[in-house]
């Protein structure tokens, strides 16, 4: 009599125990962050994708584990930490960044990736198309339009003729950019002058060279040129250049204006969609898309630091203005 009894106990509890671990295991989830590098923009799509997990009830040490890694620029750290993350089977990856991006799109086709802060997803084949992908791979880009952006530049420097732009050529963001700004800029009446900077430390050296060919410099999300974005201003201030950014956290390092991207915005924009993946939607049912949150930050200070002064009807219309 008492062995089933015993039997009966021994199952019961064992039933109890399974339903007592159900809601931790199915609530548990993971997602591991990896940016090409650390600059102030691309760390606001960090906390902004924090963010949006932390609003729908995703905690870090309660129902979430987190994971974060900057490849420091180094495309070969990035293609580890992809791995890394891989060989984690994480649930969801997100890759702020093209250069990140890439290296996770290489490293698996089943994990699935939200990509952000990636100009061109299609030119980077990311994606075939924005529409949905079909495959592990959807996000959000921070693609703007480039008219507006000669638009400022022809507001904060109506004199000039020749921008000068530095950029990273291993870099596919960039080097859309350069190649649409090519074509664009002759039709405003202005001619592009370019210096290469593979590397982070390169960028102030790149910028030197630009000195007597360029009038305005123009800087766009090129992570080697933000992430050493203060090399830049040392010689838009010693040469008296302005710089024009499509970076608004670049105006408080001393850019003079920039009509770019709320990047916190963009993040929770991420974030939103790494929620849904996390709730059950497939990536590849998930159309990419951009964001329309753009801003104009101005800084008067670093404009006469540069040799001009910014006319009151663009600083009045600002949303920012840097003291």
């Amino acid at each position: 009599m008492s062995f089933p009894l015993s039997r009966k106990a021994l199952f019961g509890a064992l039933a109890l125990a399974f339903v007592a671990a159900m809601p931790v295991h199915a609530q548990q989830k993971s997602v591991a962050i990896t940016a090409i590098v650390e600059h102030p923009a691309l760390d606001s799509v960090r906390d902004g994708v924090k963010e949006a997990l932390a609003a729908a009830g995703y905690e870090d040490g309660k129902n979430l584990k987190w994971q974060y890694q900057s490849a420091q620029g180094n495309t070969g750290t990035a293609a580890q930490i992809a791995r890394k993350f891989v060989g984690d089977k994480s649930d969801v990856i997100v890759a702020i960044a093209t250069p990140s991006a890439q290296a996770v799109v290489a490293a698996t086709k089943d994990i699935p990736l939200v990509y952000s802060a990636v100009t061109d997803p299609v030119v980077a084949k990311l994606v075939p198309s924005m529409a949905p992908s079909g495959t592990n791979v959807t996000g959000v880009s921070d693609a703007l339009e480039l008219g507006k952006q000669i638009e400022l530049i022809k507001r904060v420097a109506p004199a000039a003729k020749r921008v000068g732009i530095v950029y990273n050529p291993g870099e596919a963001n960039s080097v859309v950019v350069v190649e649409q700004l090519r074509e664009l800029l002759p039709k405003h009446g202005l001619s592009l002058v370019e210096a290469a900077a593979p590397r982070s430390v390169d960028v102030g050296s790149a910028a030197r060279s630009l000195i007597g060919k360029a009038d305005v410099f123009y800087t766009s999300t090129d992570n080697n040129v933000v992430s050493a974005y203060e090399a830049l201003v040392k010689v838009g201030m010693d040469a008296k250049i302005p710089l024009v950014a499509a970076d608004t956290d670049s105006v408080a390092r001393g850019a003079v204006a920039a009509y770019g991207m709320d990047y916190k915005a963009l993040g929770v924009q991420t974030g939103e969609i790494v929620v849904r993946i996390l709730k059950g939607e497939q990536p590849g049912a998930i159309a990419s898309e951009t964001s329309n949150k753009l801003s104009l930050h101005v800084n008067p200070g670093a404009a006469q630091k540069q040799g001009i002064t910014l006319a009151e009807d663009l600083v009045k219309s600002a949303s920012k203005v840097v003291q």
